[in-house]
């Protein structure tokens, strides 16, 4: 049976566990060294002028208190974080939730990384395995000839359609395909994924091969629709006992309300009833390593990986999503681990990694059969 509700420690110290194993630091620790900087801004006025949908307040939430990170987030310095309600200290919340962002990227990494996470921790909190579902509506030129083949639709199908479904689509078309889906009076309802732009079909595809190239179950899902002005291409939810307790997607055109270029984003919000008193501070172990992945063949590795040193309790950390080699030594300089565990193309393909001492800047190749054994002993 689904557990109902949680226990807001064990939500936050899950949180953190797999926060730290896929790549994602905690936005209370980013934001900690703001302290005594400018207060954050109010909501930008341009929000006024969105319908948002519960979920975009609650990352429109999350992007207010970005605005000041240093440095910002962007397609040189992609940022990976994770953020929740539960506060150390504090009195648990009722209704919790459990964001995982990746800001500065627009590759699919970053979309197969954060639902890889979703799925980690859905699993631990309600023990149970979730059903990931997945779609995408593409672009704003894929929404665009979306929206009129849904109103072409309508207008063909109006005398066997119900009277709120045809008054949903004078005013929005994508209200008109929710209600029809939920309804099931419109099986034939065309679906997004055949009007992709070339660009979002492209993205979609790679996306679906990150998945299964690292072995992450999912279910096409047709019926999945991202409703809107502030979503774009890949939408996707985790189902848990028949009920959807995270939803996801890219919000580009969101990032321009809070940053003045905008940027590429992609995020998800994870919610849960809880229970508690005082939340209890979460002991964070010292780091021991720190894998740094080059290329996309030792990236789908590392993916896979993160749930195995996990498991064993490895103390380790890594930046998956970061493609840079530079920044992803310079994140493992500030966390100082003693060893960085590298992989490159040529061991991802032979099934190897280099463990290297930093302080000795010995090497050492080691088989990723009995990798985890090995940095067992070392730490």
């Amino acid at each position: 049976m689904m557990r109902e509700t949680i226990p807001a420690d064990e939500i936050l110290s899950k949180a953190y566990a797999v926060g730290q194993y896929y790549g994602f630091m905690p936005l209370a620790a980013l934001a900690a060294k703001k302290r005594g900087a400018a207060k954050t801004k109010g909501y930008p006025e341009t929000l006024s002028a969105l319908a948002l949908d519960p979920v975009a307040e609650t990352v429109a939430g999350f992007l207010k208190q970005c605005q000041h990170l240093e440095p910002a987030p962007s397609a040189r310095q992609p940022l990976f974080v994770w953020h929740t309600n539960i506060a150390p200290g504090r009195q648990a919340q009722k209704k919790a939730t459990v964001q995982f962002h990746a800001l500065g990227t627009d590759r699919a990494i970053a979309d197969a990384v954060i639902i890889r996470a979703l799925v980690a921790l859905t699993r631990d909190l309600f023990h149970e395995e979730p059903v990931v579902r997945i779609n995408s509506m593409g672009d704003k030129e894929t929404r665009a000839r979306y929206a009129r083949e849904l109103t072409t639709f309508f207008k063909k199908r109006a005398n066997g359609l119900p009277e709120e479904c045809l008054e949903r689509a004078k005013c929005d078309t994508f209200d008109a395909a929710e209600f029809a889906i939920a309804n099931e009076c419109a099986e034939d309802l065309p679906a997004p994924t055949e009007h992709l732009s070339d660009a979002s079909r492209k993205r979609f595809e790679d996306l679906l091969e990150y998945l299964e190239r690292t072995e992450t179950p999912y279910e096409l899902a047709r019926d999945l629709i991202s409703r809107g002005n502030v979503w774009n291409d890949t939408c996707f939810e985790l189902v848990v006992g028949g009920k959807r307790v995270a939803w996801g997607s890219r919000y580009n055109d969101l990032t321009k309300h809070f940053f003045p270029a905008g940027m590429s984003a992609t995020g998800a919000v994870l919610h849960l009833a809880s229970e508690g008193a005082i939340v209890k501070k979460v002991a964070v172990p010292r780091l021991r390593f720190h894998f740094v992945h080059i290329g996309d063949e030792a990236k789908r590795v590392s993916i896979r990986l993160a749930e195995d040193f996990r498991k064993a309790r490895v103390p380790l950390a890594q930046n998956i999503g970061v493609e840079s080699l530079t920044e992803q030594l310079g994140l493992a300089e500030r966390i100082n681990s003693p060893y960085l565990l590298i992989m490159g193309r040529k061991e991802a393909l032979e099934g190897s990694a280099i463990l290297r001492n930093r302080a000795t800047q010995v090497e050492t190749t080691l088989p990723l059969s009995n990798l985890i054994e090995r940095l067992k002993a070392v730490a």
